[in-house]
């Protein structure tokens, strides 16, 4: 049996959204930009690409700015948000356990001379509202935080949070990393008071290198991007219509069945949550029952006793499990997770954690799979470590 549970790093694509892609490969082939026939069939699928995703958020097409991913979504939102309100100020506040397309930026504008506050979160990964509270400054430019931490699965309470940005000030932004929220739960970002918000394609069951960035009708935000000028402005470059058009056609489908994908999921998790018990020396991170549902459907972190993580998933795959020892974007900075740091994972626990992550498609067999295998495997190779 071949099990995927690392949805949490990429998801399988929909066989309407390959169908969708090959098609304008082959047949709609135009420049957008172009103004004859075939331009405009290209500049169709953008512009329908953009309805249906503003359709789930409720908001205008105009909001959106299409990107190539989650990546340059985070850093469009923190580079441009802080090169535009630089006679604001130049500081921006965010949490010590961000994912690093967030983390990254924020670190570059410190050696640009910006200061950034990171503040901490509780054992179970929200960010306290006085923490925040306290943390704003006549010279805030931006507040960014994930709305699901993508390794624990943790929750942040994001309306809540930009009611106290706002209430301080009008002209601080607000983002919020919606990179394994969105399609998992529903998002008004108005509702929510969310300024701007960052969006990945593949996290979706959409083509890899697409993304977007949705920004309030005022949000200033300079572009990183200089051209052509499409996107009115905000993203320089021929836009990718076949990945634009299957990132459209995703969020769309996402969104009809979210009622259903989210029971699923949770049926799911709530199985895998009281299963996990039966190996021995497991222990969950940030999902303790009875509050499976107050965490995301999809993403779950065990750490297992005197087994290295590295180890155990090697041994997993080799029985058709893919999992991940923490975020797949972190592989290139090998290290101790600053997320389960974040959370006060004990230290003998740091080096013995996976994630485990779910999708539509995956199945209640599997995860019994993954538990008997797990059952199997957990305290053969802890007496092995011990020795």
């Amino acid at each position: 049996m071949e099990c995927y549970l690392d949805n949490a790093a990429t998801t399988q694509p929909f066989v309407e959204v390959c169908d969708l892609v090959t098609e304008i490969m082959q047949k709609d082939y135009g420049n957008p930009s172009s103004l004859h026939q075939k331009g405009l069939e290209a500049e169709r699928y953008v512009r329908q690409a953009a309805e249906r995703i503003a359709k789930t958020l409720k908001c205008s097409p105009k909001n959106i700015i299409f990107t190539s991913g989650g990546t340059e979504a985070n850093n469009t939102a923190l580079l441009g948000s802080a090169a535009a309100n630089k006679r604001r100020g130049k500081h921006l506040v965010t949490t010590c356990f961000e994912h690093a397309s967030v983390h990254e930026p924020l670190i570059y504008l410190e050696q640009m001379g910006y200061e950034v506050s990171y503040l901490p979160v509780d054992s179970q990964g929200h960010l306290l509202p006085d923490t925040l509270r306290k943390a704003l400054r006549e010279d805030t430019v931006c507040v960014s935080v994930m709305l699901v931490n993508n390794e624990i699965g943790s929750v942040l309470d994001v309306q809540s949070l930009a009611e106290i940005v706002h209430e301080y000030s009008e002209d601080i932004l607000f983002h919020v990393d919606a990179i394994q929220g969105y399609g998992k739960m529903k998002i008004n970002p108005k509702k929510l008071g969310i300024d701007l918000m960052s969006v990945s394609g593949h996290k979706i069951h959409g083509p890899k290198g697409t993304g977007f960035l949705y920004k309030k009708d005022n949000g200033k935000v300079h572009a990183l991007l200089h051209g052509g000028g499409q996107q009115s402005g905000m993203r320089s470059g021929t836009e990718n219509v076949p990945g634009i058009a299957g990132l459209g056609l995703a969020a769309e489908k996402v969104d009809a069945a979210l009622s259903e994908s989210r029971e699923h999921l949770y049926m799911l998790k709530e199985y895998f949550v009281e299963r996990i018990k039966e190996v021995p020396g497991a222990a969950l991170n940030a999902c303790l029952p009875p509050d499976v549902l107050d965490t995301a459907p999809h993403i779950a972190s065990v750490s297992f006793d005197g087994v290295r993580s590295e180890v155990l998933l090697h041994a997993l795959e080799e029985k058709g499990i893919y999992v991940s020892s923490g975020s797949a974007c972190s592989s290139n900075h090998p290290g101790i997770s600053t997320t389960l740091q974040a959370i006060h994972v004990p230290k003998e626990r740091l080096d013995s954690t996976l994630r485990f992550s779910f999708s539509a498609f995956t199945e209640k067999e599997e995860l019994a799979y993954t538990i008997e295998k797990l059952k199997e495997l957990v305290p053969v190779l802890a007496r092995y470590t011990r020795k």
